[in-house]
């Protein structure tokens, strides 16, 4: 991947899992275009408060993010796709065939693959084990895209990512 890479992250509504990737895959890989999309967006709405709070936490702000749907161009002009679980990765799939090969689970860049459960309208503990996940799934895919990236994203200049063979 080069600094024109368009790395998407998806998710159902875009407003809990898939917002705290973006941030948090954007803080790795600053030279990276990375976006994030649902297949069943609440489009216009902010991200969830339980979400909010995690990153701030973490030193990263999404208040300002807002849920949007996966749109055609976004999905094809994407050098590589992370979805929350197998079913969005098939929907995708399904529905954009020529994205073979670019469409993946956040969960798949980690040893025994996984898929993260969707935590809207849950308690702060089941969005704090969404989180965990998501980060497990991100350490994997950084340590494959940008092997010489520092696992916390502080360097300001980070290298050029490359994707997967």
């Amino acid at each position: 991947m080069s600094a024109a890479t368009t790395l998407v992250v998806v998710c159902i509504g875009n407003v809990c899992r898939s917002p705290m990737a973006e941030a948090l895959f954007r803080a790795r890989l600053p030279d990276v275009d990375v976006q994030s999309a649902g297949l069943g967006a609440l489009v216009g709405q902010p991200a969830d408060p339980h979400a909010v709070a995690l990153m701030r936490e973490r030193g990263l702000d999404i208040a300002a993010h807002r849920a949007r749907q996966l749109p055609a161009w976004l999905a094809t002009r994407a050098d590589l796709i992370l979805t929350m679980d197998s079913g969005q990765t098939r929907g995708i799939s399904h529905r954009y065939p020529h994205l073979r090969g670019r469409v993946f689970r956040l969960g798949d860049g980690a040893p025994h693959g996984f898929d993260v459960p969707d935590p809207h309208l849950g308690t702060r503990a089941s969005f704090e084990r969404s989180l965990a996940l998501i980060e497990r799934g991100i350490a994997g895919w950084c340590a494959r895209i940008a092997p010489d990236a520092p696992p916390d994203g502080t360097s300001p200049s980070a290298p050029s990512p490359r994707l997967p063979d």
